[in-house]
């Protein structure tokens, strides 16, 4: 009988993931020293420097007087790295479950964008005199997440009934999404803003817009009128104590409601009909039809669940009350968030817990190339060289999950001499297999 861990399926899923952060982490080491012995600007010193940083970034928290690097907990660091995971988790997510109905949801940028598009709209453009704050919150957050589904719906339709590939289908969408969001916010009377140097961009969720004729503060947008910046009047994602723990973080309670998201996908996909169903047209669907499974609805219901997912990513994002949308460029570039989300799945076998971690892991890389451009004369791609290792590698992760089961396992009994120098007998085939 097997009693190796390595021949259990999450445990070589687990160790496959293991294995491509360290190499990944290994090849941006290597990087960082070769660039630094080969610069004199960085040096030796320079370069080890860096390489410490690429595994301990997260803790560092600047230098002494010295010049030496020093760590220690850094709570700013720390509460960015959840802020920055909370999309990083819902767009990983939202692969997951496409891709457990065998489905390669490639479209969770365009979802994302409708997801945004519908927050924003919905969040400045009712008063909070008229709607209160938490409940104008809670319907922003409602409308970016059937925003996302809607048109997640659309290339799950052309799937289910016309067979048309998805991942033809979701690119065309988030092409389409890009251009319209683009029309909705130019068409918008309150969204093209101009403060100072910046242009065409939406004013953070934390702050309400009132009308005003003059007086200081005061901003016009494209059709002229005249808006008040008013701290405070606004819609914005409770803190729930974090900034307490995290001091001058970007930290809200949206990563709390991402892990409970990601719970509740947990249980809806391994303690549900409808997660069985839903696996089942995954795994074959023309058996699950013949099952009595409909496997059109469970592949449109997949990537309306999946865009729901995507558009809460960008619910929360934007609800934060720190961060603002630049939508005259969203129809030259997708939101890379979307796209993040494809590694952040595959490192973690899109297994909805484990998103949690990869999700972490991954906006950890993000705080680590930060880290480098301020501390070192690095600059912060060098975590994208790091990144774009581990994912390629990720994407072998079924090869290096092979190799292990092919590794020999520990038998029950193997390897016994009885202590008259004898071999014990053979044991009797029992339908071909070992009793």
């Amino acid at each position: 009988m097997k009693n190796s861990l390595l021949h259990k399926d999450g445990v070589r899923a687990a160790f496959a993931a293991i294995v491509s952060i360290l190499i990944g982490l290994a090849a941006g080491s290597v990087l960082v020293l070769i660039m630094g012995l080969t610069n004199d600007t960085l040096g030796l010193s320079g370069a080890l420097d860096g390489m410490r940083l690429i595994f301990g970034g997260l803790f560092a928290t600047g230098r002494n007087a010295s010049g030496g690097l020093t760590f220690g907990f850094n709570p700013a660091s720390m509460g960015n790295m959840l802020f920055r995971a909370t999309p990083l988790i819902l767009t990983g997510l939202s692969v997951a479950v496409a891709y457990k109905t065998g489905l390669f949801n490639i479209g969770a940028p365009g979802q994302y964008l409708m997801g945004t598009a519908a927050t924003l709209v919905i969040a400045l453009g009712i008063p909070t005199s008229v709607v209160p704050a938490p409940l104008l919150w809670l319907l922003a957050f409602v409308g970016g997440v059937l925003a996302g589904a809607l048109w997640g719906c659309l290339p799950g339709l052309l799937k289910a009934f016309l067979n048309i590939n998805e991942v033809l289908a979701c690119i065309m969408t988030n092409w389409i999404s890009a251009n319209l969001v683009t029309w909705i916010f130019d068409k918008s009377q309150f969204c093209n803003m101009v403060e100072n140097t910046k242009t065409g961009y939406i004013y953070k969720t934390t702050y309400g817009l009132t009308r005003a004729a003059d007086g200081a503060g005061v901003f016009t947008d494209a059709a002229g009128a005249s808006w008040t910046y008013v701290d405070g009047a606004g819609v914005a994602t409770g803190k729930l104590g974090l900034d307490k723990l995290f001091p001058g973080s970007q930290v809200n309670g949206g990563i709390l409601i991402a892990i409970v998201i990601a719970v509740a996908v947990y249980i809806l996909m391994t303690k549900t009909t409808l997660g069985y169903q839903l696996k089942a047209c995954g795994a074959n669907r023309h058996a699950a039809r013949y099952a009595g499974i409909s496997d059109r609805r469970n592949i449109v219901l997949s990537m309306a669940i999946a865009g729901a997912l995507a558009g809460a990513a960008a619910s929360l994002y934007y609800l934060s009350g720190n961060t603002e949308f630049y939508w005259t460029s969203a129809y030259q570039s997708l939101p890379a968030a979307g796209f993040n989300g494809i590694p952040v799945a595959l490192l973690a076998a899109n297994h909805p817990i484990a998103v949690i971690f990869t999700g972490m892991f991954m906006s950890m890389l993000n705080i680590v190339g930060l880290q480098m451009k301020n501390l070192t004369a690095y600059n912060e791609y060098i975590a994208d060289v790091i990144v774009a290792v581990i994912v390629y590698l990720s994407a072998f992760s079924l090869v290096i999950k092979l190799f292990l089961g092919r590794l020999p396992a520990h038998k029950a009994g193997a390897g016994h001499v009885s202590s008259g120098g004898e071999t014990p007998p053979a044991q009797p085939e029992k339908g071909g297999e070992e009793t």
